[in-house]
């Protein structure tokens, strides 16, 4: 495992319990600017815990997590997203009821805005930014689009340009290819992968897919029972016998 006195994000000793279910048992993590990670493992093996943890939305019960060189330990979801944390959803979060672009300009409004969640777009935001971002994720042909009408891969593509209008030193995506068909999961990660090289992005997902995670992750960590069994290349994880035990299947 990583120790790196200048990783980007660090945990050492991230623990949580929900009753007798020990989701992060003593977490010790380094993640080096540029990295792509992929995270795997099984159902309830703590995946979306210790992102949850590193993004505000669950406070660890002992341990630290360190971004950037500074503590964000409990701190809400908007300080760290403002520090520089960006995050997409399993289920995308995105503004059905508005357009693509309105979804972009909102989520560059509530989180960059001093003065309030809810301040005048015009004076909140920076237009080519927007579109810029929308092209990065191949979206600028929808934007006059509702969200909701857009199909799956591309609300998750939405979902991440809502992060990356905030430009991020850190993303974060849980699971997504989820719920997106198999002949289009390929071409959405290329899509996500050049937008965040072409922003110069850190980034750690969460997935299932082993085909996926082979050709688009350049580091691999195992989850099993709320800790990193294994860390390390992709093709050396996936040997493992403990992984492919627990997580891939014989």
């Amino acid at each position: 495992m990583t120790r790196n006195g200048d990783a980007l994000l660090s945990t050492r000793g991230l623990s949580l319990a929900f009753g007798g279910v020990v989701a992060a048992d003593g977490i010790d993590f380094d993640l080096r600017q540029g990295e792509r990670l992929a995270v795997v493992g099984q159902n309830g093996a703590g995946k979306t815990t210790f992102i949850n943890i590193c993004t505000g939305y669950l406070k660890p019960s002992s341990g630290t997590v360190r971004f950037d060189g500074t503590d964000i330990t409990g701190q809400s979801p908007r300080a760290i997203t403002r520090r520089g944390i960006g995050r997409s959803f399993q289920l995308p979060q995105v503004f059905t009821e508005h357009t693509v672009r309105e979804c972009v300009m909102l989520a560059a409004s509530a989180v960059g805005h001093k003065r309030g969640f809810w301040p005048s777009l015009a004076e909140a935001i920076d237009r080519a930014e927007v579109d810029h971002t929308l092209d990065l994720l191949q979206l600028r042909d929808r934007a006059d689009d509702l969200a909701g009408a857009l199909p799956e891969g591309q609300r998750k593509l939405l979902d991440v340009a809502m992060a990356l209008v905030l430009r991020p030193k850190l993303l974060i995506m849980d699971e997504p290819t989820s719920g997106v068909s198999s002949d289009e999961k390929h071409e959405l990660m290329a899509v996500l992968m050049r937008a965040l090289d072409e922003r110069e992005v850190t980034s750690i997902f969460v997935e299932h897919d082993i085909d996926i995670v082979r050709r688009y992750a350049t580091r691999l960590a195992a989850w099993i029972a709320g800790k990193i069994a294994v860390d390390g290349p992709p093709e050396a994880v996936l040997r493992d016998p403990a992984v492919i035990r627990n997580v891939v299947g014989e």
